[in-house]
Parts: C-alpha cells; structure tokens; sequence
C-alpha cells in the first residue's frame, strides 16, 4: 500500500512570505450562479520550483521542465544546522539525485533570518554529486542577503530547486518525489504541489 504526503504549505495570505516578494491574495466573489476568486502572487509564493532562468537567465524556464526530473526517487534528510555545511552530507549521497532536507524551519509560519540555508561549499558538493533536485523546508536554498551563488551552482546543469517546503511530518528515508509547478509561459518559477510516496 502506498501512501501520499502532502508536503506543500497551504497558499494564502498567512504563508511565509520572502521580504519584498509579493503577499499572496486570494478574492473570492460570488457571482449568484457560481463562485470564482481572483488571484494575486509571484511566481514564487508558498511552495514553489525555481527554474534554471531564475538565476542563470538562460532560457530553460519553469514550463521546459522535464516531468521526469521532477518524479521520481528522493531521499529526506534532518538537520538542524542553520548553516548547512558538507559535512551533513557525509556518506547520504549515494545514488541520490532529488534530496529533501528537513529543518527546524517546517514549523515556522513566519519569516526569520537567518534560517537554514546550503553553504556555497554544500551546494557545490551536491551539484558534483549528481543532485539534481533539492529541496527545502526554508524560504530559499541559500542565506538571506546572498548573492546567488548558491542557487546558480545547482540550477547551472538544468536541474531544480524547491523552497518552503513543509516536511515537519515527515521522517528521514526514501521515498517517491511528485513535485509539479504550474506550467506557465517562460517562467522563472511558480508554485507548486509537492507530494512524497512512501511504501507502508
């Protein structure tokens, strides 16, 4: 039996927001015969993927992902490291090419700096490890106030990064990855729903 954990956080006003990103806004009107809400965020609110173009301005968009990329076999680390190093790497790479990491950040619902973030140093060592998709529970892959280093190193080989992702009930292990983005038009990024299947 499979079972499904949704890993995405709830999109609305309350969700984590980046400073000076747009606050989500969802308007909900009722027409008399049915009901539709208009909608108002960034390409990065909540739960969403970077796309290469992000950083590196290169073209290969949001919308150009491969699905098989973002389907398939992920492994979910814990640390509670704030400056994520190589060391929490140590021996938990093999084979690996969509890595989650869990932190202290999951059970947050408000901005703080610093959070959990990859050195330049871990980054780099991912990237040469193969990683192609990594994922995290903070606001950004990389600290507050950085220059991008971080994000270009993993994005450089066409792969993908997903931020404020809510794992706080999900344990360390191997599980199935199911991360889609909103297929919009030469996008940077969007949001997205993010699941993990694990075997019980």
């Amino acid at each position: 039996m499979v079972r499904q954990i949704d890993v995405t956080r709830v999109l609305s006003p309350a969700v984590v927001t980046y400073p000076g990103d747009i606050e989500p806004r969802v308007e909900k009107q009722d027409t008399g015969d049915y009901l539709i809400s208009s909608l108002s965020l960034s390409s990065h609110s909540g739960t969403h993927i970077d796309a290469p173009d992000h950083f590196l301005r290169d073209g290969r968009t949001v919308d150009t992902l491969p699905l098989g990329l973002l389907i398939g076999p992920c492994r979910v680390i814990e640390t509670q490291a704030t400056t994520i190093g190589p060391g929490v790497f140590e021996g938990r790479l093999q084979g690996v090419t969509r890595l989650l990491i869990k932190t202290w950040f999951s059970r947050r619902t408000r901005f703080v700096a610093p959070f959990p973030a990859l050195s330049l140093e871990a980054a780099r060592l991912l990237a040469a490890a193969g990683v192609r998709v990594i994922g995290t529970d903070g606001p950004s892959i990389e600290p507050y106030g950085s220059d991008g280093s971080v994000h270009r190193t993993l994005l450089a080989d066409g792969g993908a990064v997903i931020e404020l992702l809510d794992l706080s009930d999900v344990a360390e292990g191997d599980y199935r990855l199911i991360a889609l983005p909103l297929r919009i038009r030469d996008g940077d990024g969007a949001p997205a729903r993010v699941v993990l299947e694990v075997e019980q």
